[in-house]
């Protein structure tokens, strides 16, 4: 016995649109089965005596639509295996139809042959409704399964399986994340049929008092406001490739990787200090500037040949998967130090760590010696090579302050000598902050900050005393410098 499945479309439109094969088929089917009742060619054949089963009840049971597809499809192929049957779907069966797709994947497993019949695609009649060439560029998208990230502002944007009012408010509200909230958008029903509606809308009436149905599609016109996309990626590489192009900016066409390296560490550091200040506005702009550099660098990859912003994100994408096997694959890691640790064994075997001259190859120079001293230490401690606790380690911050100030004596060669020990005292300092999980570059900055508030507290005092600085003992300073203190400055 064969046991197949014979999909046919019922079009986008009335029983005349309806090509001729189909129409016989369905009349003469023994068995069958619509994935919804709800369509004008339905209405018309049961006046000529159509029987079939439809699945609408389905979709009552269930709160997901996958799972409806799944009950949809699971049930044709139970049913295939004795008789064959037809399944009848509404528009072309290969366009936005899961349940199609679900049966081509699970036919052939169970030795079901899925046969897929015509019918004309719902795109062909809004295309012709809307009076669209789709030469121009569109996307087909699915209302059930709609995310921002998929959406193409600069197309003709289509989206199906806009069943119901709920629906319409989850489409409403993705396109919001990228459209104005009075962004106008068409609404078109039944394309095509004598039944047809287009209604033009603003985006946020899309789900107020609007009738939504199985036939329903919102069209997206393309973005032609300069100012809309602006969120766009695609906007920003656009932005930089001109700056840099022939009749870009001098001064961005004149940058190379070596002149722009202080610009990135001028810009992450005021990041840093942006997050310090709690400032989110702040933190929004200077991040656009680290980004703003990442940008430039590619496009100077770009333009010399060697690489461009997509070679940047493939490496980046293909590191986080590498190195998240906990996520993206099958090891487990239930605490950030398991993550840790297998972030660092991945790394190692990445860069071929264990062949290396030295364990402590791989402190980039270019970082501030405190941070790189940080991280030297740190390299170090992971085979052994540290004390236990914390005792010792001060016990060398003291030994190195003793033979600190043994040379201090006011001699050339002694301040010499001074120097090579004061940047021991400081190693040692940095030793310390490990072992009490204090970030020295942190704590640092910390006091930096401290500094400049009450030395301003300082200078907001003497200015009131109506003298100068020199008119001051240092004495009297100090006793400003206090009172800051007191004031929890």
């Amino acid at each position: 016995m064969v046991k197949e499945i014979e999909v046919l479309g019922l079009g986008a439109g009335d029983l005349e649109q309806l090509p001729v094969g189909v129409y016989k088929k369905i009349l003469k089917a023994n068995r069958l089965f619509l994935r919804t009742k709800e369509h004008p060619v339905v209405s018309s054949l049961e006046k000529e005596g159509l029987t079939y089963v439809s699945f609408d009840a389905v979709y009552e049971k269930h709160d997901q639509f996958e799972a409806v597809y799944e009950e949809i499809a699971q049930t044709l192929l139970r049913e295939a295996e004795t008789e064959s049957v037809i399944y009848a779907v509404p528009g072309h069966p290969l366009v936005a139809e899961r349940t199609v797709q679900l049966l081509l994947e699970y036919g052939p497993k169970k030795g079901i042959t899925i046969m897929i019949g015509g019918g004309q695609s719902f795109l062909d009649a809004i295309f012709a409704s809307l009076k669209i060439d789709p030469v121009e560029g569109f996307q087909l998208l699915d209302g059930t399964a709609l995310s921002a990230n998929q959406l193409q502002l600069e197309q003709h944007m289509f989206i199906s399986q806009v069943y119901d009012q709920f629906i319409a408010s989850e489409v409403k509200l993705t396109l919001m994340e990228k459209l104005p909230d009075d962004y106008e958008v068409y609404i078109v029903t039944a394309a095509g049929s004598s039944q047809e509606s287009i209604e033009k809308v603003a985006l946020y009436e899309l789900d107020r008092n609007v009738a939504v149905n199985n036939l329903t599609s919102v069209y997206v016109p393309p973005v032609k406001e300069e100012q809309l996309l602006l969120k766009n990626f695609t906007k920003l590489r656009d932005i930089i490739a001109v700056l840099r192009g022939p009749n870009g900016c001098p001064w961005d066409k004149e940058q190379t990787h070596e002149s722009l390296k202080r610009y990135l560490i001028e810009e992450t550091y005021e990041v840093i200090e942006a997050i310090n200040s709690d400032d989110i506005d702040h933190l929004i702009e200077e991040l656009g500037d680290v980004l703003l550099q990442v940008m430039l660098h590619a496009q100077i990859g770009e333009d010399d040949g060697y690489f461009s912003i997509d070679d940047i994100i493939e490496g980046l994408s293909e590191k986080m998967i590498r190195r998240h096997p906990h996520v993206f694959g099958k090891r487990t890691a239930n605490t950030s130090e398991q993550v840790v640790q297998n972030w660092q064994e991945i790394k190692q075997l990445e860069k071929g760590e264990q062949h290396r001259a030295s364990l402590l190859e791989g402190v980039s120079m270019a970082q501030p010696n405190l941070l790189r001293a940080f991280e030297l230490q740190k390299k170090a401690a992971k085979v052994g090579f540290d004390w236990q606790e914390i005792t010792p380690a001060l016990e060398k911050v003291k030994e190195e302050l003793d033979e600190f100030i043994d040379e201090l004596n006011g001699t050339e060669e002694g301040l010499q000598l001074a120097k090579k020990e004061f940047g021991d005292l400081l190693f040692a300092f940095v030793n310390v902050a490990r072992f009490l999980k204090i970030h020295p570059e942190e704590a640092l900055f910390e006091t930096n900050e401290k500094f400049i508030r009450r030395f301003q507290y300082v200078e907001e005092q003497v200015k009131n005393s109506g003298r100068s600085f020199e008119d001051h003992t240092l004495e009297q300073l100090d006793l400003y410098w206090d009172e800051a203190k007191e004031k929890g400055l």
